[in-house]
C-alpha cells in the first residue's frame, strides 16, 4: 500500500477533533488560533535556517516542535510531515531533509487556508 495516498485518506485538519479537546470552546480555539499563527511562521523559518546550515539537531529540535504545534490543533497531515522531517533529521538523513521539509511545506499550504477560513468565520 502506498503510505503517502494513505495519509491523503486523513484530513487536512479535524476540526471536530480540535473542538472536542477544547470543550468546543470558540474563544478558547481561536486564541490557540492567533498563538500558531503567530508562532507557526517563525519556528518553520527556523527550521529552514536550520537544515540550510546542515544543523541536524536544531533541525529535529524543530521538526519536533513543529509535530507537537501542529498535533495539538487537529493539523493530522501537517503533523505527519512534520514529524517524518524529525525521524530524518535525527537519522542525519540529510540527503532527504530538503525533500521532507517541501513535504512539511505542501501540507501546511493546504492546512493553513482552512485555519484562516475558520478564524474568518468565528469573527462573525
Amino acid at each position: 500500500m502506498n503510505t503517502k495516498v494513505d495519509s491523503l485518506s486523513e484530513p487536512v485538519w479535524n476540526l471536530a477533533e480540535l473542538l472536542e479537546r477544547v470543550d468546543n470552546d470558540q474563544e478558547l480555539l481561536r486564541d490557540l488560533l492567533n498563538i500558531f499563527k503567530d508562532d507557526f511562521p517563525l519556528t518553520m523559518r527556523s527550521l529552514e535556517l536550520a537544515i540550510a546550515a546542515g544543523d541536524l539537531k536544531n533541525s529535529a529540535r524543530l521538526g519536533h516542535t513543529l509535530k507537537g504545534m501542529l498535533s495539538s490543533l487537529g493539523g493530522v497531515r501537517t503533523a505527519a510531515a512534520a514529524a517524518r522531517l524529525e525521524v530524518l533529521a535525527s537519522a542525519g538523513e540529510t540527503a532527504s531533509l530538503k525533500g521532507a521539509l517541501d513535504a512539511l511545506k505542501c501540507e501546511a499550504a493546504s492546512l493553513l487556508p482552512e485555519l484562516e477560513a475558520y478564524m474568518a468565520e468565528v469573527r462573525h
